[in-house]
């Protein structure tokens, strides 16, 4: 796993040329709505998405995470198939659903299920390198997700944000393994909470998706202003197993910029720990990208304080296993 995160600039910059290799066909009608489908490693990316081109596009973007698309979904809606093996079952799913809606697809995938399908109707396949756990392969789907969308014209110019933003990360990959692996040393025996700006959400979700998978943690997230509204009203008593962690960004609205500041204060007295943590980049994508690799060091930084192996995600294949018995 240490390996496939360090390459992850590597991978972003591997990833563009596969993209640029691609022919998309011409859509036959426009896009009114963009659904973008997966779960897990292979999904993420699409929520990343969705927060980043929603600011932009001028079309909506959504995620679907289920066995079941939106009743929306049809010929006006381009939907973008996402699973790495090519065998999530709930994506599979939302994929047959979806070619019977008369949707216009694109598929991302390293095989599996889903290419063959894709042959079969004819649908466009982007076809990613295989053989790795999903999660380390972000920077292989998500790429794939910006040139999309950026090829239809919906978020122009995404892709030349990203081949900037590569350059930034292999400059930066020294002191982001540096922060990371302090950050870990002090969250590793504790339970996260994780907060963020609502448009930064999807950061949040991958950092508390790597502390699960590799460092083997339960953490959870939320956002501001909506945890104003709410959670932190749980925040009645000291929980000195709890590290707050607050993301911040300098993009963030001044009136949530506010809420952060006084949340933590409030935070402060209550938990174990509280860190707060400032990205870095000097656009949107780049404190993306910055957020993201951050998490997956302080992942597996974690992992090594906790003496747990990273790749090993027996429960997942347990569950896998029991479902298969169902079919």
């Amino acid at each position: 796993m240490k390996e496939l995160i360090s390459r992850f600039p590597d991978q972003l910059a591997e990833a563009l040329q596969v993209f640029r290799k691609q022919q998309l066909p011409e859509l036959p009608s426009s896009i009114s709505q963009i659904l973008v489908c997966g779960l897990g490693g292979s999904g993420i990316g699409g929520t990343i998405l969705a927060e980043l081109g929603n600011a932009r596009s001028r079309v909506p973007l959504f995620v679907s995470k289920d066995y079941f698309p939106p009743s929306w979904m049809g010929r006006e809606t381009l939907v973008i198939i996402s699973s790495y093996s090519g065998n999530t079952e709930e994506t599979l799913e939302v994929f047959r659903q979806a070619i019977k809606s008369g949707s216009m697809i694109n598929c991302i995938t390293s095989g599996g299920e889903v290419e063959q399908i894709a042959k079969t109707h004819q649908i466009p396949v982007i076809r990613i390198p295989g053989g790795h756990p999903p999660r380390a392969c972000l920077g292989y789907s998500f790429t794939q997700l910006c040139g999309i969308v950026d090829h239809y014209g919906i978020v122009p110019g995404l892709l030349s944000e990203l081949e900037g933003a590569v350059s930034f990360l292999t400059a930066a990959q020294a002191s982001i393994m540096a922060e990371a692996e302090s950050i870990a040393r002090g969250i590793a025996f504790s339970m996260p909470v994780i907060y963020t700006s609502a448009d930064y959400e999807g950061v949040a979700v991958r950092m508390r998706q790597q502390l699960n998978e590799n460092a083997k943690m339960l953490c959870w997230h939320h956002v501001v202003p909506e945890m104003n509204h709410n959670e932190l009203v749980g925040w009645a008593e000291k929980h000195p197993k709890i590290a707050a962690i607050f993301l911040r960004n300098s993009d963030e609205y001044y009136r949530t910029s506010r809420r952060m500041e006084i949340c933590r204060v409030i935070i402060e007295g209550l938990a174990g720990k509280t860190l707060e943590i400032n990205a870095k980049g000097e656009n949107r994508i780049q404190r993306l990208l910055f957020w993201i690799h951050l998490g997956d060091w302080i992942s597996w930084f974690a992992s090594l304080e906790r003496n747990m192996d990273a790749m090993e995600i027996d429960v997942i294949n347990r569950l896998k296993a029991d479902l298969a018995a169902l079919s």
